[in-house]
């Protein structure tokens, strides 16, 4: 009898062991979450004078965008511009300026809007979801384009990061989230639902900005 105690008593401690394990590996692969711009220009926080030296942005559309901000989707985005604008040109924008789309829900038609990518590389995209970092969304297209071009797709795509564990490197990624702001989501956790995230960062920034910060995250 005291051998089967000393298992059973034993199995649990081996358990919280294994997963501990677990999640520091994922919180290890989970850093950097929101991919390195690389000089592509988020149209949510780019001022008037970066937009202006991108192609095909006439005065018009630069002042439209700064009026319609934020914009929640490259959808969004997409729909904006593309009454102003051909398809070439959208194109050649969408290389410089880019509302980066969540891996694990952009429909197909964001995903295509992603430059260099076609019905084939959109497939393989959702073929591996759901994403928990980037780092595997690096090793799986990593499977089908050299490096180079795993890294042009990085500028455009973020996963998602869980708010009661991702680490600081993870939440300094989003764009826009510098040191005071990184203070202000680990305030508060745990978060136990997105209103008490809405609620508590609403304190710091208006209703528009707790929009556009709350597409990065989720409450694990």
């Amino acid at each position: 009898m005291r051998s089967v105690r000393m298992t059973m008593s034993g199995t649990p401690r081996m358990l919280v062991m294994l997963t501990s394990v677990l999640i520091v590996g994922l919180a290890s692969e989970g850093h950097a979450q929101v991919g390195d711009s690389g000089g592509v220009v988020n149209p949510n926080l780019a001022s008037e004078d970066e937009m202006r030296r991108l192609p095909h942005l006439t005065d018009a559309l630069v002042d439209g965008l700064i009026a319609n901000r934020p914009f929640l989707s490259m959808s969004e985005l997409h729909a904006y511009l593309s009454g102003s604008l051909s398809a070439d040109q959208l194109t050649e924008l969408y290389a410089r300026l880019f509302v980066p789309i969540n891996l694990n829900t952009a429909s197909r038609e964001e995903i295509r809007l992603v430059p260099s990518v076609g019905d084939r590389m959109a497939h393989e995209f959702e073929e591996y979801r759901p994403y928990r970092a980037l780092a595997q969304f690096r090793r799986e297209i990593g499977k089908y384009v050299d490096d180079d071009e795993v890294t042009k797709f990085e500028r455009h795509v973020f996963v998602p990061i869980g708010l009661n564990t991702a680490s600081d490197e993870a939440i300094l990624s989003i764009p826009g989230v510098a040191a005071r702001m990184l203070h202000e989501f680990k305030e508060y956790r745990p978060y136990r639902a997105l209103e008490q995230f809405r609620r508590e960062i609403g304190k710091y920034v208006d209703d528009d900005e707790v929009r556009r910060l709350e597409r990065y995250v989720f409450v694990e």
